[in-house]
């Protein structure tokens, strides 16, 4: 059977959670509506899952921003377009993680430790939280895994250098890349 065919799409404009698994961190646990699903592809949007605003110095998530989430069934990463209320795009916060899994309206994906974020402007790009990946145990546990980290890495850079126009997509199937 094909393993295409035993995929469960979900239905634009339905409700899910989404699970982000967190090897060195607190799991977090979100709603989003689904905007797009194809079998492989998935978009989601959610507003910034916390009551408080959290500024990581390079950019600040707060009440009112949009994320509009890209997870794959097939990739080893997600990417998020992040939208403030007033001020537009701030960027693409992007994570390595292994390929998301779906049932019963819970998207799960298991962060890796490794994240790129790229400003609006698409002149910063900047590397995340390599130490932590370099010291979760991943090398010794699980070979593989860290082998298609750091080639969803390059991907990732790459996606980014491009202006991520390979992944753009809004509700209206229009290019959200400015």
């Amino acid at each position: 059977m094909d393993q295409q065919a035993a995929v469960s799409v979900l239905a634009p404009g339905s409700h899910v959670r989404v699970s982000l698994v967190k090897r060195s961190h607190r799991n977090i646990e979100y709603p989003a509506v689904v905007a797009f699903d194809d079998g492989t592809h998935i978009v989601v949007q959610a507003p910034w899952s916390e009551q408080e605003a959290r500024d990581l110095g390079y950019v600040r998530f707060e009440p009112g921003d949009v994320f509009t989430e890209h997870y794959w069934r097939d990739r080893w990463y997600s990417v998020k377009e992040v939208r403030g209320e007033q001020a537009g795009l701030k960027g693409w916060y992007c994570d390595v993680a292994r390929p998301v899994r779906v049932r019963d309206g819970l998207l799960a994906s298991e962060d890796l430790d490794l994240d790129l974020w790229v400003a609006a402007d698409r002149r910063t790009v900047l590397r995340l939280d390599e130490d932590d990946f370099d010291a979760s145990g991943l090398a010794e546990s699980d070979p593989d895994a860290v082998r298609e980290a750091l080639r969803a890495f390059a991907e990732l850079e790459r996606l980014a250098r491009d202006g991520f126009t390979e992944i753009a997509w809004d509700v209206d199937g229009r290019s959200t890349v400015t």
